[in-house]
């Protein structure tokens, strides 16, 4: 039973650690390809820049939640594990 357990606290943080990894990755790729983006109309279009920069920063807080949701649901996984409390239950 004990080896169980620490079969599923293991596989849990390797899989907490990739979905930090994938928030991180993900979100660096996403800057990267709006900023490009923005930098490309901007320079096209000088006077749309204004509206071009409010949408980029709305874009950018939307990303930055997608990987919160994900740093939140590795948290949940990491400290009340649903998996530990159905085998000792």
């Amino acid at each position: 039973m004990n080896e169980l357990i620490a079969m599923i606290q293991a596989n849990t943080a390797i899989a907490v650690g990739m979905i930090f990894a994938s928030a991180a990755l993900g979100t660096g790729i996403g800057f990267a390809l709006l900023g490009g983006k923005f930098l490309e109309g901007a320079a096209r279009q000088p006077e749309l820049a204004g509206m071009l920069q409010v949408r980029m920063f709305i874009i950018a807080g939307l990303l930055d939640a997608l990987s919160i949701i994900g740093v939140g649901f590795a948290a949940f996984l990491l400290f009340a594990n649903p998996l530990l409390a159905a085998l000792q239950g």
